[in-house]
């Protein structure tokens, strides 16, 4: 078969199943992205095919560049990350199943080699193609991150303690509940047998938390447990804190949290990429990304403590975002099984039952997978929109699915009795689902396409590293020193001196050279220690000289403080630049030029009224001020001059896209921008698709109206036909009878021939309602494929928004640039001498600067 037209928002997921002759039909099921804003629930045994249909709905969700959250309990999802666009069986081999090979009677390369072409011919059979498998590969960013182990991309926890981005003030009935949650999780996980809500520990610990987040400060473990010992406030209730909790008490509960951090497996909870839910769902450069949180390896205390941080999050997160009717990103959780419990309050149930009821204003989708139904909360079964029902053995399982469902189908609106969905459950094969949505007219039985990834079936913790190997070198690299390539810059000439017999340098003083007192003058930091010069030239050379000697040199430049403001009244922008420039001055002949100034490679607080003297070294030693700038007057002359070239130069540039209204804010980074240009693309799509759509439903529907009275008309033509057919025989019959007794009539012949001329006609009347029908067919299919392509005309061009981006450059006004000050700065170098033993040698580094070097900066 081939694969229907590509059409983002639409999530191709199978084709239509005919339960009765057991066979797909050539009907494509194309799942509205949209509805997943209402949630989806599915649900079958093991065999059922529910892991190739997940794997489906999120390969679509990365085609559509829909960012996703994936809880994986098992392990199953992280073959999502098993991408062989060439289908070649050295792709296959490294993944495959030893123990499937050595039932096969297969070596692992014959295995891998069958896998490979039992792929290709899935794959072809369904018309996927490799264009679309790179399409998949490149669409997305996927990571598998393994909390409490590097076996993947380990995760931090210490975000997740960290005060919330919303005020306290007006969120303080959310952030409360964030703190209930965290802390839940936090007594389970420290072993802690308390109730989460009404225990003493429960409201000591949201005592200390509110205390502390209300003020916007961040908790970790180690501030918890000094809290514990001794809390920031003197009362809980009407009692002092330690009639509430005696100390000996709190001191038992913090060293229960003592042992938890001290604890050598706890530490890797500390390591890895925050917690943060915008980072997650998008890379730097605003790439969607898939996030995969493999839980597989974890205890069922830790499991529960990690998914409540990261639900709890998520809450946080969504509050955050705008309202919106679009897809904005998904929240998958392929086993829930034991998080969301009918009956029990575990800490996950909360924040999981809020995102149900509360995310879809925020355009978060949550797909819930499970095997148990009849284990799950059958309230957040109702609050699904969409249901996926495969093959369910145990008739408890089948009741509560039907129980749900109906429910939902109840709370919609709808009549459940309609259709007997108890026979079509229990007709349904591997591979077979039945889709209910409550946005369609009728409940769908479809078979699932076949996944683009390789369904392997649960990984190890082993396979893991390996498949997040490459993944982690480019996440954990730091920058690159390589080798050091610092500015050289010569010194005045001067003698080279033997270490013990230092002499003054030619050009230089010992002291800092007298100035006008008005003149104002500061020193730069030291961002570069003597050491740390030494270890440059070694690094250069390979190996450090036996003799060096290294002397500090000073020499002035100006330091230039303004204040540049951008005002676009049209926008709504008014922006301030603090501009903190540099500039050096190379030689005493050439007039400043501030086009040569750079930024301040530090806040101006970190400026010196002194020189820095480290011990045991040469020097300092300074250079003569320039005559162009060593007095009030030439100063002055050098404001005006940054003054002018301020504002014939500095410029905000923001990127705007003018079909969308949408420009770059000033405080707004790229990466920011190009995610809320995305999202108001999807909208801007969904909204023209929908409008196109109602247009050609009217067409399609007069058409069809059309249709349905031909198909009437010729009903009635048959009807006529077969009638006067009949007389036509009747007529026949008696003219011959008439004429075998010698009863010879010519009105009897006369009729007969008119009855066959009315049969002629009423023939002619069908095949002219058969050819009205068949162009009335072809009309509404060429609609079709005319609203279709528009569709993808329309899909192409809002999915391609971000290469319609203009920039646009504001420019400041002369009253908006305010010049603080122009002043003399001393910028401070290294410069290290030895003997080669043919002839002297001498390297200079900028000290202010560790922009050429490997070393932190100093603060």
């Amino acid at each position: 078969m081939t694969l229907p037209q590509e059409k983002l928002g639409a999530f191709y997921l199978g084709n239509e199943y005919d339960l009765k002759r057991s066979s797909r039909i050539d009907i494509p099921v194309n799942y509205d992205a949209r509805d997943l804003t209402t949630h989806a629930v599915c649900v079958g045994m093991t065999g059922s095919g529910k892991t190739g249909l997940c794997i489906d709905l999120l390969e679509e969700a990365a085609l559509d560049k829909v960012p996703t959250i994936m809880i994986d309990p098992k392990g199953d999802i992280t073959n999502l990350l098993l991408q062989f666009p060439d289908l070649q069986a050295d792709d296959f081999k490294p993944w495959i199943n030893a123990d499937d090979a050595r039932r096969k009677d297969m070596s692992i390369e014959e295995y891998a080699a069958a896998t490979a072409e039992k792929w290709k011919a899935g794959l072809a059979d369904w018309g996927i193609g490799a264009e679309r498998l790179q399409s998949l590969k490149d669409s997305a960013d996927y990571t598998i991150f393994t909390p409490g182990s590097d076996a993947g991309v380990p995760v931090s926890i210490l975000g997740s303690l960290a005060a919330p981005k919303l005020d306290f003030q007006s969120n303080s009935e959310v952030i409360r509940e964030r703190i209930g949650g965290t802390i839940s999780a936090l007594l389970g996980l420290a072993g802690v047998k308390a109730d989460p809500v009404r225990s003493r520990e429960a409201v000591l610990l949201a005592g200390i938390f509110e205390h502390f987040w209300s003020q916007g400060q961040d908790m970790d473990l180690a501030r918890l447990i000094l809290s514990i010992q001794e809390p920031p406030m003197r009362q809980v209730g009407v009692f002092d804190v330690d009639t509430f909790f005696p100390p000996k008490d709190r001191f038992e509960l913090s060293m229960a949290f003592n042992t938890l951090m001290a604890s050598p497996g706890f530490q890797s909870w500390l390591q890895g990429d925050p917690l943060d839910i915008d980072s997650l769902l998008f890379t730097a450069d605003g790439k969607p990304r898939h996030s995969i949180f493999y839980l597989a390896h974890l205890p069922e205390s830790e499991r529960m403590f990690f998914v409540t941080l990261l639900l709890e999050n998520m809450l946080t997160w969504i509050r955050t975002q705008p309202g919106t009717t679009s897809l904005r990103a998904l929240l998958y959780f392929d086993e829930v099984f034991g998080f969301l419990p009918p009956v029990s309050e575990p800490p996950s149930k909360r924040p999981l039952m809020t995102m149900l009821k509360q995310a879809r204003a925020f355009g978060l989708g949550c797909i819930l997978v499970t095997q148990n139904p009849v284990d799950i909360d059958y309230k957040g079964l109702t609050n699904a929109g969409t249901w996926f029902i495969g093959k369910l053995q145990a008739e408890r399982d089948k009741a509560r699915v039907l129980e749900g469902l109906k429910n939902a189908i109840s709370e919609a609106g709808g009549n459940s009795d309609s259709i007997d969905y108890d026979a079509l459950i229990s007709q349904l094969g591997s591979r077979v689902f039945l889709l209910h949505n409550v946005h369609e007219d009728r409940p769908v039985v479809f078979q699932t396409r076949w996944a683009m990834s390789y369904l392997r079936g649960p990984l190890t913790r082993q396979q893991v590293r390996l498949l997040m190997e490459k993944k982690k070198s480019l996440l954990t690299v730091t920058e690159d020193p390589g080798k050091p390539s610092p500015m050289q810059i010569e010194p005045p000439p001067e003698n080279m001196p033997d270490a013990g017999q230092e002499k003054l340098p030619e050009g230089y003083l010992s002291q800092k050279p007298s100035l006008d007192p008005s003149i104002r003058q500061h020193f730069l930091p030291l961002q570069i220690s003597r050491k740390e010069a030494l270890l440059l030239l070694e690094e250069e050379l390979g190996a450090l000289p036996e003799s060096t000697t290294a002397r500090l040199f000073y020499r002035p430049g100006l330091l230039g403080f303004a204040d540049v403001y951008f005002i676009d009244k049209r926008r709504g922008i008014k922006d301030k630049a603090e501009k903190k420039l540099l500039l050096q001055i190379p030689d005493a002949t050439i007039e400043p030029d501030w086009k040569n100034a750079v930024e301040l490679p530090f806040p101006e607080n970190t400026l010196l009224q002194k020189p820095e003297t480290p011990e045991n070294i040469h020097g300092p030693y300074f250079a003569p001020v320039q005559k162009t700038v060593n007095n009030n007057r030439k100063l002055a002359a050098l404001s005006r001059q940054l003054d002018d070239w301020l504002y014939y130069h500095e410029r905000k540039t923001i990127a705007v896209h003018e079909e969308l209204n949408l420009f770059q804010h000033p405080d707004e980074s790229p990466r920011e921008f190009s995610i809320r240009l995305q999202q108001a693309a999807r909208e801007k799509r969904d909204d023209a698709i929908d409008a196109l759509e109602k247009k050609f439903e009217k067409q399609i529907a007069r058409l069809e109206k059309k249709l349905r009275k031909e198909k009437r008309e010729l009903a009635e033509d048959e009807r006529e036909h077969d009638n006067r057919k009949k007389q036509e025989l009747v007529s026949i019959g008696e003219t011959l009878i008439g004429f075998f007794m010698g009863r010879r009539s010519s009105s009897r012949i006369n009729t007969t021939l008119n009855k066959r001329r009315m049969t002629a006609r009423a023939k002619a009347e069908i095949e002219e309602s058969h050819e009205e029908i068949e162009a009335l067919h072809e009309e509404i299919e060429n609609i079709e494929t005319e609203m279709q392509e528009q569709v993808e005309e329309i899909s192409k061009r809002w999915m391609s928004a971000e290469n319609q981006l203009k920039t646009d450059a504001l420019a400041p006004r002369r009253t908006d640039i305010n010049i603080h000050s122009v002043n003399i700065g001393w910028l401070p170098f290294w410069t290290i001498s030895w003997d080669d033993g043919t002839i002297s040698r001498k390297k200079t580094y900028e000290a202010f600067s560790d922009s050429q070097s490997r070393f932190p900066r100093k603060t």
